[in-house]
């Protein structure tokens, strides 16, 4: 058994057009100055298997996806990432940073489709156990901002394409749960320009430096 202590679990949330990337790369970077070892993933994804889960999700289809069948293809990735590759990582040393975890199931399955918190909560203690991250990072921005940014960036997806309503639900819950938890949550002003908004990251990742 080694001696190292486990690493930390760092998770970055948010709506659509945030800026997700480049900060995860900024956290990512900085973490790395610091000698720390740090693997990147993201939900739904992260391990072969996920990631094909993943596809499964994002498509566009004729067929109406339904709300339950989402919900356990997002916990089906999450329990396949979490003892392949967070898990594993996390015992040997190196910090997991994570493109979105169980929050987003939270604000994009409860708050945005509607359904029961819960039922998130009980396939979140099957799936996880008492795991949760060590932090988590909102980058959160006005709704119709973010998608205007997210337009320009590539083909919307089947969760880009729902109303801005949905979207503005969205939010709202993850800005409900980071004031719940706010010892967890740091929440990013990401309607700034990059320098400040990375600035602002900077501060809060210098809380969780040994």
């Amino acid at each position: 058994m080694s001696s190292k202590k486990p690493g930390l679990f760092i998770t970055v949330e948010g709506t659509e057009g945030v800026g997700k990337t480049s900060n995860m790369n900024f956290i990512r970077e900085s973490l790395e100055a610091h000698g720390i070892e740090v693997v990147c993933t993201r939900e739904p994804g992260g391990t072969p298997l996920a990631e094909e889960l993943r596809e499964l999700l994002l498509a566009k289809r004729e067929e109406k996806v339904d709300e339950t069948a989402e919900l356990l293809m997002m916990f089906a990735a999450r329990s396949q990432h979490l003892q392949s590759l967070i898990i594993p990582s996390l015992m040997r040393g190196a910090w997991v940073l994570c493109d979105r975890f169980t929050d987003a199931t939270y604000a994009y399955q409860g708050g945005g489709r509607g359904l029961s918190m819960q039922k998130i909560e009980q396939l979140e203690s099957l799936v996880q156990g008492q795991l949760q991250p060590d932090a988590t990072f909102v980058l959160d921005v006005d709704v119709e901002l973010g998608l205007e940014r997210a337009s320009k960036r590539s083909e919307a997806d089947r969760f880009e394409s729902e109303k801005v309503e949905f979207f503005e639900r969205v939010r709202a819950c993850y800005l409900s749960r980071a004031e719940q938890d706010p010892k967890r949550f740091f929440v990013i002003n990401a309607g700034q320009e990059l320098g400040a908004v990375q600035q602002d990251i900077a501060k809060q990742l210098k809380l969780l430096l040994p």
